[in-house]
Parts: C-alpha cells; sequence; structure tokens
C-alpha cells in the first residue's frame, strides 16, 4: 500500500545497477550510481551518447527497474511499491518532459495539459491548463491539434502539462533534442523559468552544454557510472 512519504529528499539514489540482456550476452547500463538531488536543485545529467543518463531517467523515475541498489523519491523506496504504487507516487510529486513531445493527438494544447489534471481530481482543470498556456506563450493555441502547432510549441504544450500538476520534482530528458537553436532557447528558458516559480527540482538530461551550465550543478557520465569531471 501507498503511503505519503515525509522525507523531502525528491530523489537518492544508492549504488545502483542495471543490467539488460541482449543477443550478445547481458549488458551492464548502470554501474553503480550514487546521486542524491536536493529540494529544488537543479541538476543536469551530461555525458557521451551511451554512457547512461537517459537509463539513469528510467531508473529514478521508476520507469525501469534497478537490478541492484536502492532507488527513493521522497522517501519512499521504489522496491517497496508495485507498479500501480510508482504510478500514483509519480502522479502526486514527479513529472516527466521527454525529447519526443507526446502529446495525445486528437486533443487540442488544452485538452492535453487538462485531462491528466482531471484524472488527479483537479476541479478547475481547464481554468489550470488556460493559465499554464499563457504562461508558455501559447494562449493563442488553446485549440489547435498538435498536428497543427510546430515542434517548439507543442515541446512547450508538454512542459506546460508537465509542470501544471505542480511536480515537486521533475525529470526532463533531452527536452531540446528535437529542436532547432532558437526553439531551443525558448523551451529552456521556460523551463528553468517555471522550474524555479514552482520550486520543483529538476533533473535534465542534454547533450547541450549551453543548457546545461545553467542548472546548480552538472554530473558528468561515462560508461555507466558518474564520474568526477577532470
Amino acid at each position: 500500500m501507498y503511503d505519503v512519504p515525509t522525507d523531502t529528499t525528491p530523489l537518492k539514489l544508492e549504488a545502483v545497477t542495471l543490467t539488460l540482456p541482449s543477443a550478445a550476452g547481458p549488458v551492464e547500463i548502470l554501474r553503480g550510481v550514487d546521486l542524491t538531488v536536493r529540494p529544488g536543485e537543479t541538476v543536469a545529467v551530461v555525458g557521451p551518447s551511451g554512457s547512461g543518463k537517459s537509463s539513469l531517467i528510467a531508473v529514478a523515475a521508476g520507469l525501469e527497474t534497478p537490478t541492484s541498489g536502492a532507488v527513493s523519491l521522497f522517501g519512499q523506496d521504489l522496491a517497496d511499491l508495485n507498479e500501480d504504487g510508482r504510478a500514483k507516487l509519480r502522479c502526486t510529486r514527479v513529472s516527466l518532459v521527454f525529447q519526443s513531445f507526446h502529446l495525445l493527438p486528437n486533443m487540442t494544447a488544452e485538452e492535453n495539459i487538462a485531462a491528466p489534471l482531471e484524472i488527479a481530481g483537479v476541479l478547475n482543470a481547464f481554468e489550470v491548463a488556460q493559465a499554464w498556456l499563457k504562461l508558455v506563450g501559447l494562449s493563442a493555441r488553446a485549440t489547435h491539434y498538435p498536428h497543427q502547432l510546430s515542434g517548439g510549441e507543442q515541446q512547450r504544450v508538454a512542459l506546460a502539462r508537465a509542470l501544471a500538476a505542480q511536480p515537486a520534482l521533475l525529470f526532463a530528458d533531452e527536452p531540446t533534442g528535437n529542436l532547432d537553436a532558437a526553439n531551443a532557447h525558448i523551451v529552456a528558458d521556460l523551463m528553468f523559468k517555471l522550474v524555479a516559480k514552482t520550486g520543483a527540482a529538476l533533473v535534465l538530461v542534454t547533450h547541450d552544454s549551453d543548457i546545461a551550465i545553467r542548472a546548480d550543478r552538472q554530473v558528468i557520465m561515462a560508461d555507466g557510472r558518474i564520474v568526477e569531471p577532470e
């Protein structure tokens, strides 16, 4: 059964490993990762492709089960929760933004933001959605469907959807990876501005050094491990 945790530490990973099967045999993706994220802290996870950055996000958010080690969100050990319990914890405290926008194609921008709020029991979901569309500069696009929006606009809707629920922790996995330089700058500006506004902690995977340096701290990954900068 899921109980609301009392620990305010958004994220703690201890000696986390992840080994996945492949045709050539087991592949070690994460190799003893330790990471703690404090309330309101912004952390950029950087490193070359294949270093384990996205896998770290997946394990930290409870989307992937580690092979060994411990992962806790707000003091709740994810190993003590079943899939429904992990989903409930994410719903109440955690949001995610991905490189692909994952907007529902048959819903307008406004509906994409309001739908998860309604599922969570928010009574004024559409008013909240409208307020967040204004915050990301898309009030005029509220009734447009994803195929009618540019990539940058779609990611701004996805960001608004993620933060409208007022999460205490936002995971962002290459949120500007599909955008041109101008739109990447706009989305990054909004993300840091709105995270600061809500007080959420941020764990951001990025290849963009200009975005990474804006975080409070950079964590460098290589070969499935967190390494010290040279």
